[in-house]
């Protein structure tokens, strides 16, 4: 039987976390090093694991529709990391295995990494030059929620990711139909 109350519930108590989190709760602090990062390094490289992955995807995506080299680690057509560039990791928990050894990677190889975490004093957080708190439930359950699993974080950072393109698009003067022109034609 469906519980359209509960659907309900889940629906709002995710608009609420992300206007609480996503608008009001991100740390304006971090907010203006990211930008800065992203706008100084010669290519942005992205790496997530499982839902997070997605998120990842999508901001790796929008960045390239606004016309900077961004590519999603472990994809087929990624190139070499160099010093010059940007790894932005995504990791509620901030201890998810492949994130770190690809984190720590990155940073042997002098590239500059940025933790976005619900955990901004785990592992990935220390090992990061650039630490982004987005709020949210994480796999390590830290609370309990209708929204299921990571679903708090992972739609809070999605959120949060689009608003940071949004404004490198008023900072890069990228208008909608720059965006249109590089948008795939054959899909």
């Amino acid at each position: 039987m469906v519980d359209d109350d509960r659907v309900r519930k889940t629906v709002r108590e995710l608009g609420n976390h992300l206007l609480a989190f996503a608008a009001e709760g991100t740390d304006s602090s971090s907010t203006k090093k990211l930008l800065r990062g992203i706008k100084a390094a010669h290519r942005i490289f992205v790496y997530a694991a499982g839902r997070s992955g997605m998120i990842g995807r999508c901001f790796a995506q929008r960045l390239m529709h606004i016309g900077l080299e961004a590519y999603f680690i472990g994809e087929t057509l990624t190139p070499s990391l160099s010093q010059d560039d940007l790894l932005i990791t995504i990791s509620g928990s901030g201890i998810t295995t492949s994130t770190l050894a690809i984190a720590k990677r990155a940073k042997e190889l002098g590239a500059k990494v940025v933790a976005i975490t619900a955990h901004p004093e785990s592992r990935l957080g220390k090992l990061a030059s650039i630490v982004v708190p987005i709020k949210g439930k994480t796999k390590l359950m830290e609370f309990t929620s209708y929204a299921p699993f990571t679903s708090q974080f992972d739609v809070t950072a999605l959120s949060y990711l689009d608003g940071v393109v949004s404004q490198l698009m008023a900072d890069l003067a990228v208008s909608e139909k720059a965006i249109e022109d590089r948008h795939a034609t054959v899909e």
